[in-house]
């Protein structure tokens, strides 16, 4: 049990801290993630809108710090009440991205990992697992160093968040794992290859028929149907199709592109073809 916990606490560590640097690489972009969750169509919490990137960078520099004190074994019970307190909010939150097709990337790991929103749910769901059994099994987590060390590893990796933090804030990612990045060929970005899988939607035709109503599904042609058509039909996305690391115009591109990077003093770049 004792090694099963300590793989357990590894695991759920390494994913705090990369998950944590990740998003607080890009706080800006976070921040972005943010203001869609907080926007009317999604959880409708349009007064935190203002603080989103404040909101941002306290969660990512606390993501960070939880998943390093986890490794520690420093300040057992706060860390393990605030993980379960985290993955329980976000468990709820990507359930109901998924669920109901609100946010179709939750930008758990930033631009770097892409998770569908099923995806970000069934992540969450092991990581509340483990963190549930690390509370269980708590008794098994030991310190590593002493108390002091212990809390001068913790303030020196908050501080090093914190100025990580405000460099990228000042500047771009140091990382930069956005499709319109410094040196990006912005127009090839924007191809869709020939081969490329393309959208499938569904046709639900409605009819009334001897007094019902019958819902008739077609890919696309009319259906031959001895009812009377209401009017009413719906599209229903099957199948997504190939979508372009950018999927907009090359001058909006360029233009949300050089409004990021003049914003941190610096000058998007672009590869010729």
């Amino acid at each position: 049990m004792n090694a099963i916990t300590q793989l357990i606490r590894a695991l759920t560590g390494f994913v705090f801290i990369l998950s944590g640097l990740i998003k607080l690489n890009d706080p800006v972009g976070f921040s972005f993630k943010l203001e869609e969750y907080f926007s009317p169509g999604v959880l409708d919490l349009p007064f935190f809108t203002p603080f989103a990137l404040a909101i941002a960078l306290v969660l990512v520099v606390l993501e960070v710090l939880l998943g390093i004190l986890l490794w520690l074994g420093y300040l057992k019970k706060f860390t393990l009440y605030s993980l379960l307190g985290m993955i329980v909010f976000f468990t709820f939150l990507t359930f109901y991205s998924a669920y109901f097709n609100k946010v179709t990337d939750c930008g758990c790991f930033g631009d770097a990992i892409k998770l569908t929103p099923w995806q970000s749910f069934y992540k969450d769901v092991v990581l509340l697992v483990f963190i549930l059994w690390l509370w269980l099994k708590r008794d098994f987590i030991h310190r590593l160093f002493s108390n002091a060390l212990s809390l001068r590893l913790s303030l020196l990796s908050t501080a090093l968040c914190v100025f990580f933090g405000y460099y990228v804030l000042n500047h771009l990612p140091v990382f930069d794992f956005r499709p319109y990045n410094i040196g990006a060929n912005i127009e090839a970005s924007m191809e869709v290859p020939d081969d490329a899988p393309k959208e499938v939607y569904a046709y639900l035709w409605e009819f009334e028929y001897q007094g019902a109503k019958e819902v008739i599904q077609t890919e696309g042609a009319f259906p031959d149907h001895q009812g009377t058509f209401t009017g009413n039909v719906e599209t229903v996305l099957l199948q997504k199709g190939y979508e372009p690391p950018i999927a907009m115009s090359s001058d909006i591109a360029f233009s949300n592109a050089s409004n990021v990077a003049m914003s941190r003093g610096r000058r998007p770049g672009f590869s010729s073809s």
